[in-house]
């Protein structure tokens, strides 16, 4: 049934087709000792919609990650759609009705309102208060920019999910990535 739903929505070009964060979970639990001092990019996921970020993000301190860098898209149709970023910066332009391109980056992740666990609420606080950074991009966030391989070149792993309709594009650019 998977491989039928992916195949439909290659077929019609719908690139908005998500990894469950339990298929993420299943995976990544193999491979904990790689991710150790590793910076981790995810260069097709709107921070605040991917799994693959929401998975990093809350496994940080437990894959002892050095950094998580995630990138958003101007042309996102979901930018935006599942968590707010409230006050951190105003993503939408009014005028136009596009959500802008930004990239968050994170360094440390800690239980900030001391529930006993890390979740996206210390994410977002974190964002907005410490050194984790959240900026937008100069230009469009499309993984081929030249701001989005900058980021690549820093990267030690790429975990995302690239748009079906660019996966062959996605991997050319993707191999751009220097051995470690």
């Amino acid at each position: 049934m998977a491989n039928k739903t992916l195949g439909k929505a290659k077929k019609n070009k719908a690139d908005e087709f998500y990894t469950q964060i339990s298929d993420i979970e299943a995976e990544m639990k193999h491979y904990k000792e790689h991710f150790k001092g590793k910076v981790v990019f995810c260069n097709c996921d709107d921070p605040f919609e991917s799994n693959f970020f929401k998975y990093f993000a809350m496994n940080f301190n437990f894959l002892e990650l050095k950094k998580l860098i995630a990138t958003c898209y101007s042309g996102s149709p979901v930018s935006g759609k599942q968590l707010s970023l409230l006050d951190v910066i105003d993503l939408d332009k009014k005028e136009e009705n596009q959500k802008l391109p930004y990239k968050i980056e994170i360094t440390e992740v800690n239980d900030e309102n001391e529930d006993g666990a890390i979740d996206l609420t210390d994410i977002e606080y974190l964002i907005k208060n410490r050194k984790n950074i959240l900026t937008l991009l100069n230009g469009d966030g499309d993984f081929r920019s030249a701001e989005s391989i900058n980021l690549l070149k820093e990267a030690d792993i790429v975990a995302t999910n690239p748009p079906f309709s660019l996966f062959y594009p996605f991997l050319d650019y993707s191999c751009q990535l220097p051995n470690n």
